[in-house]
């Protein structure tokens, strides 16, 4: 049993403080149950190696192409948030993982690709294991219903006032 005094300026700052410390404790008591494998999206990369090797395009249906696209999107991800080219990034880390014990990943954080084991870029197995369950059962839910109900996507118009206000000029932005 352990306690956790967090301290901070504000409530908001001290509520951000206790979220991110309770996000950690449940990502470790997840990493005990079941171990960690590669993080930033190299697991998922790396099932999907197995996924192509299962199917070895005898299934080559539009199912399996989009779950062959979808496993690789989380390093894309990655990489855009921190500016970079995905499909790149992506390309780099298949070329890395040729020569190596397929664990060479992007690090965001530095900008370099390297082992992600030893540089502690770790994601416990059973939260990636999870995500890839409660995404399956999502899209057979979704490819399997005959309706499916969504919102109306908002049209994004050139209108830069305030609501009611008829937008503006984009030249009178300067005045």
């Amino acid at each position: 049993m352990a306690v956790i005094k967090v301290g901070a300026a504000t409530e908001t700052e001290m509520k951000e403080k206790k979220d991110r410390i309770d996000d950690a404790l449940h990502a470790t008591r997840a990493a005990v149950e079941e171990g960690v494998v590669p993080g930033g999206g190299l697991a998922l990369a790396l099932a999907g190696d197995v996924f192509r090797e299962l199917t070895d395009k005898k299934e080559d249906t539009p199912g399996t192409r989009i779950i062959d696209a979808a496993i690789l999107e989380p390093i894309k991800q990655i990489a855009a948030n921190a500016g970079k080219d995905g499909s790149l990034i992506l390309y780099n880390i298949i070329r890395e993982n040729k020569s190596d014990g397929k664990t060479i990943g992007y690090n965001a954080a530095a900008d370099k690709f390297e082992n992600m084991i030893e540089a502690g870029i770790v994601d416990p197995t059973k939260v990636v294991r999870s995500a890839l369950e409660n995404a399956t059962s999502a899209a057979i839910m979704f490819l399997t219903t005959e309706a499916v109900i969504t919102d109306k996507p908002e049209e994004k118009g050139r209108d830069h006032g305030m609501p009611g206000m008829g937008g503006m000029n984009p030249g009178m932005m300067g005045m």
